[in-house]
């Protein structure tokens, strides 16, 4: 085995964690706020509201991340708009990263506005009830009594939301987002040696275990301060 060669490829390869990287925090730091939006839209007592999230929900969770990459990054453009300034007609169109992002956001809210839905349904009525007579409103009694408590219920599947995201970046070298995969790729058509290959994979699993341990942090002390 050559190592040298072998040490030679991270470099190369760590060129493309920018873009992976990028669409995984951004994701998260997006997806999460929507997501608890998109739940609450879900269990509101306003049934337009309610289906609108519902047909959302499935339109999203029902079909592929990839093919939602294809749509926003090459239907969106055959889809023109009245520009409101000039009354011309224009193109929704996006460049790559802004493609990818969009459509990561809009289907991992997706999954994450069923995760918050089961974490809000979980909290039991007597808490409404505590809430109630004490005096909150609505708004109050969520924010204050029922989000605190579904936060130490969402973890483990958060948890594994955010490593499923981790792989699915490597969707983004679909519509030529230069990522670690993609630069894997290259490197492999350029030198006829799948060792790029292990490379990413052992970055993947490096990042993955990087992020479970941080879950776990989490969700321990939650556990200690529900005690």
């Amino acid at each position: 085995m050559d190592y040298g060669y072998i040490v030679g490829l991270i470099p190369q390869i760590l060129k493309g964690m920018d873009e992976t990287l990028n669409i995984f925090w951004m994701t998260l730091v997006l997806s999460l706020p929507l997501g608890l939006l998109l739940s609450l839209g879900r269990i509101s007592r306003f049934k337009p509201l309610s289906w609108f999230v519902g047909i959302y929900l499935l339109i999203f969770r029902g079909t592929p991340l990839m093919l939602q990459l294809f749509f926003v990054y090459f239907g969106l453009p055959f889809i023109k708009i009245v520009n409101p300034f000039t009354g011309e007609f224009m193109k929704l169109a996006l460049d790559r990263f802004p493609s990818a992002l969009l459509a990561f956001v809009l289907n991992y809210a997706a999954y994450f506005a069923e995760i918050f839905r089961g974490g809000i349904l979980s909290v039991q009525k007597g808490q409404y009830e505590a809430a109630k007579a004490l005096g909150l409103n609505q708004v109050q009694t969520m924010g204050l009594v029922v989000i605190p408590q579904m936060l130490r219920s969402i973890v483990p599947p958060v948890a594994n939301e955010a490593i499923v995201l981790v792989k699915d970046t490597a969707l983004v070298s679909s519509i030529a987002l230069i990522d670690v995969l993609k630069r894997a790729q290259q490197i492999v058509s350029r030198d006829m040696n799948v060792m790029a290959f292990v490379v990413v994979a052992v970055f993947y699993l490096v990042f993955s275990y990087v992020l479970t341990k941080i879950f776990e942090y989490a969700e321990k002390r939650l556990s200690v301060s529900a005690k």
